[in-house]
């Protein structure tokens, strides 16, 4: 099907200020996709608060308003600039739910507007927490044992029913915000008042905890036809219990047995599917690490953080083809635009590793907590690439700009062993330092992953370059040691400082 030519004029709506919590990807998505519809001729209007973005630039779009993303605000340019669409599902949460806003009360209805990329209903079966429950139970896919509440008692009630800990997921929100893990009833009385406050329809749901399990996303496209595509895979280094944006992430999986990872690519073209989501979506998971078992945590209909990680890593554009596939296109109508040869319903492979690490601002605010959960605290990312591992996770380390070069930078040689292994059970941002110096005493992997749940493989590769550290210490410097410790990215300062060779 070629290009709906109903569609003349699109208003985009951006993901407004960058907050801790919600970091600057979003941009990077809303850019890709006004650079998209302008390429098909399509007179773009965008709507931002934040002045500070690229795709507030006078150059990406048509009319570019820095208003404050609210509902009189939107109403108000919709009237004057009159456009014939709306396109809310690449300004993150915030566009998503002013999107559903506009559509729910019937302004969109009167002024003969459309919202374009997905539908309000699915939207509203993915997001509210209720109708997405129904429709995984529909469709077979499991999820975690647990039920949509409106207030504080009816959440204490169903607790004490299945126990605790249980996670805590407000309807609507972004980043995790006003969710969390409660333990006992005062937390849960804490984190639920708070979710119930800022969930925009004042629902939450109390699901029994699976912390520890492995946590996988899957990046997935659908066009209207049902053409459908994963774009990457992804693992979390943490287990369950860390928000996928304040953990590090791997892609493509490198964990999963192949049985493994058909199952959950089988389960998250079914999801798309079903939901009948056009664009791009992410389908996020928990595997239990001991056995098949599976659940489905969230879907996000509409281009995630994790969109702009798998654009980078794979190289596919997955915003720009979203917008594209918004104006009408299929898939196999949409070309490539690096190779100009194949259509964008070709599966990216990958034959390196990508590593995400998180930037968390706790060199910003000293006396923050330094903890994570699943409410997310970063403000934006560093990703590198290599052939291996060890070496991706090296470069991202030093990209962070936050005076860490290597496995040595946090400084944990002053802990007694008691000490260091009550610290292993502290899920912050730098536990792969505290790994690090674990293995350097000679700590078992069966224990450090008794203690954090970090898959045995990932211990053993930060152990790669724990045993390399000691080579370059006690070791004389041989071409081939030097060529082994570039190849998992040792840098030049790092070697000089072991080696004691300026």
């Amino acid at each position: 099907m070629p290009r709906n030519n109903d569609i003349k004029k699109v208003l985009v709506i951006g993901s407004g200020p960058i907050v801790i919590g919600q970091a600057a990807e979003f941009d990077y998505a809303g850019t890709q996709a006004c650079r998209s519809l302008k390429e098909e001729g399509v007179e773009v209007c965008l709507v931002n608060s934040n002045p500070a973005t690229i795709m507030t630039d006078k150059q990406i779009a048509d009319q570019v308003y820095i208003e404050p993303l609210t509902l009189e605000s939107l109403k108000e340019i919709i009237i004057k600039e009159k456009p014939d669409s709306i396109l809310p599902t690449l300004g993150g949460q915030a566009g998503l739910n002013l999107g559903m806003e506009l559509a729910e009360c019937g302004f969109l209805d009167e002024q003969g507007v459309r919202l374009i990329g997905t539908t309000a209903e699915t939207i509203f079966k993915a997001e509210d927490r209720q109708a997405f429950k129904d429709t995984m139970e529909k469709i077979g896919e499991p999820i975690a044992a647990s039920q949509v509440v409106k207030n504080i008692e009816d959440g204490i009630a169903f607790t004490n029913k299945i126990g605790y800990p249980v996670v805590l997921r407000p309807a609507f929100t972004l980043g995790g915000s006003g969710g969390g893990i409660a333990h006992d009833e005062q937390e849960l009385i804490d984190i639920l008042s708070n979710g119930l406050r800022l969930s925009r329809v004042g629902e939450v749901l109390v699901e029994r905890c699976i912390a520890g399990w492995k946590e996988i996303e899957y990046e997935v496209m659908r066009d209207a036809n049902g053409n459908c595509i994963t774009v990457c895979n992804m693992e979390n280094i943490d287990p369950v219990g860390v928000h996928t944006g304040d953990s590090i992430v791997v892609a493509p999986s490198q964990t999963l047995g192949d049985k493994e990872y058909q199952m959950l690519r089988t389960s998250a073209l079914n999801i798309i599917n079903e939901l009948q989501i056009t664009g791009g979506c992410n389908v996020q998971y928990a595997l239990n690490p001991d056995s098949f078992e599976y659940c489905v945590i969230e879907v996000n209909p509409r281009v995630s953080r994790s969109s702009a990680l798998a654009s980078k890593a794979t190289g596919y554009p997955i915003a720009k083809v979203t917008a594209k596939i918004a104006l009408g296109y299929h898939l196999d109508e949409i070309k490539n635009a690096i190779t100009q040869k194949t259509y964008a319903s070709f599966e990216p492979m990958l034959d390196y590793c990508v590593v995400k690490i998180p930037r968390l601002p706790f060199d910003k605010f000293l006396t923050a907590k330094r903890t994570l959960t699943t409410q997310m605290k970063a403000t934006g990312e560093v990703m590198s690439i290599c052939n291996n591992f060890e070496g991706a996770l090296m470069k991202a380390i030093r990209s962070l700009e936050q005076h860490v070069d290597s496995l040595m930078s946090y400084d944990f040689t002053g802990l007694t062993d008691d000490e260091l292994e009550k610290q292993l059970a502290v899920v912050d941002d730098r536990r792969i330092w505290v790994i690090a110096e674990a293995l350097r005493r000679g700590v078992k992997y069966e224990h450090i992953h008794e203690i954090t749940k970090i898959d045995l493989w990932f211990i053993d590769k930060i152990s790669i370059l724990v045993e390399m550290e000691n080579r370059l210490k006690t070791e004389e410097l041989t071409v081939d040691l030097l060529k082994e410790a570039k190849r998992i990215e040792f840098p030049d300062n790092v070697i000089s400082q072991l080696t004691d060779i300026d």
